[in-house]
């Protein structure tokens, strides 16, 4: 596991969102006795002089003021007090040099702003809260919005959704410093689902069901047990009793994610935990995965994590000793 993945300062101003401040301090800030490594250290960064006012009546006390910023590795951002408000020239210098020396910058619904601000976000891709998202293009023309996601992850800047979005870009970068079975277990902690991954849509137009979908929810069930099998939609259309063109379009409508798209996220979690926790070679997972190539296996795990099966064992498996 890593050595230590550093500090973690969470921005706090006048006009603060209290929930999204409040992801960033349960995923960072808590201690973690059930892991037996070094979590992160955490503080709390005041941008403004005198009391700071959360939403909901709260006062926010800081440890200190932004030269903390100049020993973060991560610098979290949580929904600016007003998408309009200017961001202090102070703040915007300290977030581009610590991204100039190399730290993580992670807004949360709209502190995307502020990111946008510095210049930082500038040819890069983006994204915020849905009702948000044609405001950033307008102002900010030189960022590639992309309103259909729930973050962006561009190595060094990471931008996130609406506010439960902002948990999954954490878990994200959880997973990022100490695998998927880390995030996961943080996840559980949270009591919620495992991170969801950053492609998928932001709004399901379908309404929400009075009772769960039990037929979507046992296929995709029947499916997890079955990915080392080369499934496609047709197999679980017929699972589901469904025509091909009804399956896909309740399976998208409940699920935000076309079938395809689901199995390769299903496919590629399980390769993730395999490469964690297994001593099989990279050819033994990708038949486990439901893979038809080494090679097919390889390029799909190096297009959605980044890096080729080999370096994320290297990084995250069994015998990994410190963090990149």
């Amino acid at each position: 596991m890593p050595n230590t993945p550093g500090l973690v300062a969470i921005l706090a101003y006048d006009g603060l969102c209290t929930f999204e401040f409040g992801i960033a301090v349960e995923i960072f800030g808590l201690t973690r006795p059930e892991f037996d490594f070094p979590w992160y250290q955490h503080q709390i960064v005041a941008v403004d002089d005198g009391p700071m006012r959360a939403m909901g009546g709260i006062q926010v006390l800081a440890d200190g003021g932004m030269r903390l910023l100049e020993t973060a590795r991560t610098i979290i951002v949580p929904g600016w007090r007003d998408r309009q408000a200017p961001v202090p020239e102070a703040l915007l210098v300290a977030l581009r040099q610590a991204h100039a020396r190399g730290a993580r910058l992670l807004s949360i619904c709209s502190g995307v702003f502020v990111l946008a601000a510095t210049g930082l976000l500038d040819g890069h891709r983006a994204t915020t809260h849905w009702r948000y998202t044609g405001e950033l293009a307008e102002r900010f023309p030189n960022i590639v919005v992309d309103p259909d996601v729930l973050y962006v992850d561009s190595g060094q800047l990471i931008t996130s959704a609406g506010s439960a979005a902002g948990i999954d870009a954490c878990l994200h970068l959880v997973a990022r410093d100490f695998g998927t079975q880390v995030a996961n277990s943080v996840a559980r902690r949270l009591v919620m689902s495992p991170q969801r991954t950053g492609g998928q849509a932001q709004f399901i137009p379908a309404p929400v069901s009075a009772s769960p979908r039990s037929d979507l929810s046992r296929v995709m069930q029947w499916a997890r047990e079955r990915l080392h099998q080369p499934l496609e939609v047709r197999d679980l259309a017929s699972e589901a009793a469904m025509s091909e063109r009804t399956f896909l379009r309740r399976f998208t409508e409940a699920s935000g994610l076309s079938p395809k798209t689901w199995l390769q996220h299903q496919r590629l979690a399980r390769a993730r935990e395999l490469l964690e926790s297994t001593s099989a070679n990279t050819e033994q997972i990708a038949e486990r995965c439901g893979y038809r190539s080494v090679e097919s296996f390889r390029v799909a795990f190096r297009s959605v994590v980044g890096v080729p099966p080999s370096v994320y064992r290297e990084r995250f498996g069994r015998e990994v000793t410190a963090i990149s």
